[in-house]
């Protein structure tokens, strides 16, 4: 079947996508972001709207962009994300389902799952209840390439952002954090893998702390 991808740019999107397209079983039509209006930026992960486009174009696929205030309410948020998913099927009827790669927070699951059903869809999740561990060192073994593009320091050392998610930064990572940040520890941007026609050229930027405790590493195109 059909199915929309709920792509945030990171690495656990990457992996559920390539889930899903070597499967089999559904065929993603096309990806759906949040953007932050005003910053240009995605939502939550903070990275440019410049970058996600140039990952749309490495991956593929349509990219559609729900727009959303700086202080979004949740009423907000599910409005806007109901206009889009509503736009979409009503363009392409047979599109019954979204993917999301969230891996093992219940509540965060039934709460998309809630949304859904208003409209009269499904969500899928490839990685559920996958051991966040071997995600982790799968996603490096498999050759992909992301850079922790915020951090979140009440969990982890700001010092980590801006690393390159590899095998170092996975033996550095504390006790108590989860090797694939699914608690909100951090936020990836992925540059380069299987999935992508070719690698994204990227650079680190300004580091900056946004609310006193997210800190992003801005990650800027790179024209070298």
């Amino acid at each position: 079947m059909p199915v929309i991808f709920a792509w945030s740019g990171g690495k656990d999107s990457a992996l559920a996508l390539a889930e899903v397209l070597s499967s089999g079983r559904d065929q993603v039509v096309g990806l759906l972001t949040t953007v932050t209006a005003g910053h240009d930026r995605i939502s939550m992960h903070g990275v440019r709207r410049t970058l996600l486009h140039r990952q749309a174009e490495a991956l593929g696929l349509p990219l559609r962009e729900v727009l959303i205030s700086p202080q979004s309410s949740n009423e907000e948020y599910e409005a806007k994300m109901g206009a889009a998913l509503a736009d979409l099927t009503a363009a392409a009827p047979a599109v019954d389902g979204v993917v999301f790669g969230d891996l093992f927070l219940e509540d965060i699951r039934a709460y998309r799952e809630r949304m859904l059903a208003r409209i009269g869809m499904r969500g899928l999740f490839p990685l559920w209840h996958r051991d966040t561990a071997r995600l982790a060192g799968e996603f490096v073994r498999r050759g992909y390439k992301a850079i922790l593009a915020c951090v979140d320091s009440r969990a982890l050392a700001a010092e980590f952002a801006g690393r390159e998610f590899d095998a170092a930064l996975l033996a550095d990572l504390p006790r108590g954090v989860d090797p694939c940040g699914e608690n909100g520890e951090f936020h990836t941007f992925v540059y380069g893998g299987p999935i992508f026609a070719h690698p994204l050229a990227v650079r680190r930027g300004q580091i900056v702390v946004r609310e006193g405790r997210f800190v992003y590493c801005d990650l800027v195109e790179s024209t070298e």
